[in-house]
């Protein structure tokens, strides 16, 4: 099957309490080992395209092998999506380039700002068939190009769900990122976080059935930290969300949870691990091929976190 975009997938989301995987891609092998994880765990998927890897890859070169994902997968519902899109320039490029679905994040806009942007968006996407993520409040912590307000600052940039309720009204927004204490990057928090499921609750009691998304959902595992750490790496005190904590989200509105500091981190810790263990190896599909292997399982393990496995049927 073609490309779908997201609005099944969460309105299923939503209604049988789970959230769907919303995965960044970068390359080849890092595709192949979320699209083999989804495949034989029959989940719906979103793979997200950031501006860091289209300026890495290109976007001919994402397309080709996401579409070749989508026609060897035809019983898995999959929808490229633009992650962080900062202008409405970048927002139409894409929808015109044939994505999905879009984020326009203008969360570091003022209110009024936000929402004017955010339906400009919207307008041009939903003439085109293609739904139109948002994002209101500000998380923490760095990722690419989208900085977050600091550690200590986090609580006070949530979400207003008296503002939520009146930006997704006037905005006309298919889902929205919200601010919930989570933070982008490895470097998440100081100590474990607790997420505020009020504001979660809250938004979902005044918008009954709209799907919200959570951003900067990596758990910096430590297995991979452990790998990376042993074998020449340093990321002594990386923190990420826990995964119980995640998966309450899941069972609320939160329909859509955003991965990818965990991908990166598979991959690495694999091919740190590889070449540490055999320094003679020079062929790069000797450590390529274990590092897409741990990025499956690691995968695998998530769709059952976020309780969509098995779900990639009933969202076709």
């Amino acid at each position: 099957m073609a490309l779908v975009d997201t609005k099944k997938m969460f309105a299923m989301a939503y209604r049988n309490g789970y959230a769907v995987g919303a995965f960044n891609v970068n390359n080849m092998e890092i595709t192949q080992g979320i699209i083999s994880a989804v495949s034989e765990e029959k989940a719906p998927l979103v793979l997200q395209i950031s501006r860091g890897a289209r300026e890495y890859a290109s976007m001919s070169y994402l397309k080709a092998i996401i579409n070749v994902a989508v026609e060897e997968n035809p019983d898995i519902p999959i929808a490229m999506h633009l992650d962080h899109g900062d202008t409405f320039e970048l927002c139409k490029q894409c929808v015109d380039d044939g994505f999905t679905s879009v984020m326009i994040d203008a969360s570091h806009k003022p209110f009024e700002e936000n929402i004017k942007i955010t339906k400009q968006v919207v307008e041009y996407a939903h003439a085109h068939g293609v739904v139109v993520e948002a994002e209101l409040g500000q998380l923490g912590g760095i990722e690419e190009d989208v900085v977050g307000v600091s550690h200590d600052d986090i609580s006070k940039h949530l979400t207003d769900p008296d503002q939520a309720t009146e930006f997704i009204k006037r905005s006309g927004c298919d889902s929205l990122a919200v601010a919930c204490g989570t933070s982008h990057g490895a470097y998440k928090f100081k100590k474990e976080p607790k997420l505020a499921f009020d504001v979660i609750q809250e938004i979902s009691k005044r918008l009954p059935g709209f799907p919200l998304v959570m951003h900067g959902s990596s758990s910096v595992l430590d297995e991979f930290k452990d790998l990376i750490n042993k074998y020449g790496g340093s990321m002594p005190n990386a923190i990420g969300v826990p995964e119980s904590a995640i998966s309450r989200a899941a069972k609320m509105a939160i329909c859509k949870v955003n991965i990818d500091t965990d991908l990166r981190m598979a991959l690495t810790a694999k091919i740190r691990q590889v070449l540490a263990e055999k320094p003679s190896e020079f062929d790069p599909r000797k450590y390529l091929g274990p590092a897409r292997e741990a990025i499956k399982n690691m995968v695998k393990h998530k769709l059952h976190v976020l309780g969509c496995a098995g779900k990639a049927s009933e969202c076709l």
